[in-house]
């Protein structure tokens, strides 16, 4: 009993430890799972600390209506603007990411060791870079930052 004891206190502290590296995790919902090519997403957060690394993941959450295998959205801030490519569904069309109540969460690594040179409000925009103008099937848009730990 003691060692389960233990072992629950252990869990616990580390489950606590993890949702505390948590920065920022915001999601923007998509009206009627319709994303529009001129909808940009906008995510504004703050960084009170500057001497871990950071991991930031971008998050799109979307139903099998969603009619391609892969994605490419823009991303960026006021000085960096980047395009991503990356598969929602492997060469047999099953589903990648995380399914969820009738949605699938797909995480995609946007940077895996990002350090800020200085404290502040940041801004970061999403938009789709995909030829349809309206892409059906997406309910959401998120974006994460994640304390690496210290140097």
């Amino acid at each position: 009993m003691r060692h389960f004891t233990v072992l629950l206190a252990v869990l616990a502290l580390s489950l606590t430890a993890c949702k505390n590296d948590i920065v920022y995790s915001r999601f923007s919902s998509i009206p009627s799972e319709k994303w529009a090519i001129d909808s940009v997403a906008h995510f504004e957060y703050a960084i009170t600390d500057t001497v871990p690394d950071y991991r930031m993941l971008v998050y799109v959450r979307h139903t099998e209506r969603y009619p391609y295998q892969n994605m490419w959205l823009f991303v960026g801030d006021s000085l960096h603007r980047d395009t991503i490519e990356f598969y929602l569904a492997d060469d047999r069309g099953q589903w990648l990411g995380n399914k969820h109540h009738g949605f699938i969460e797909m995480p995609v690594l946007l940077e895996e060791n990002y350090h800020f040179s200085d404290t502040g409000t940041y801004h970061m925009s999403i938009q789709h870079g995909m030829r349809d103008s309206v892409l059906r099937g997406i309910t959401d848009i998120g974006f994460e930052i994640v304390k690496n730990g210290q140097k």
